[in-house]
């Protein structure tokens, strides 16, 4: 079975921060966001919204790939989130979450 592997980039709703990440079960990682439940950066500034990002085959990859974008300005990572989501929405807004925290992404 193939195993998938993520870096994404989440906001704020004023999108005054950005973080980036990797994971292996994006659903997931995005109800903990919403959720808050990791204590830490992502839930002081309340950064929930994804908009963007980037599945990989290998994890050591999509750990580069993290790596890379941290190291990016401000502007050029601006410019990566427009041209996959120009309007900055979010893309996990459509995703279902059962009571338990098992994530179910929605069809549409």
């Amino acid at each position: 079975m193939r195993k998938e592997y993520y870096t994404y980039i989440t906001t704020n709703a004023a999108r005054t921060v950005l973080y980036i990440g990797v994971t292996s079960n994006i659903e997931y990682r995005m109800y903990e966001h919403k959720k808050k439940v990791n204590k830490g950066f992502t839930e002081k500034y309340n950064v929930s919204k994804l908009v963007y990002y980037e599945e990989f085959e290998y994890v050591d990859d999509a750990i580069f790939r993290e790596k890379q974008l941290k190291r990016w300005h401000r502007e050029w990572k601006e410019n990566l989130i427009r041209t996959q989501n120009p309007h900055w929405r979010d893309l996990s807004a459509d995703w279902n979450y059962d009571d338990a925290g098992d994530p179910e992404t929605s069809s549409g």
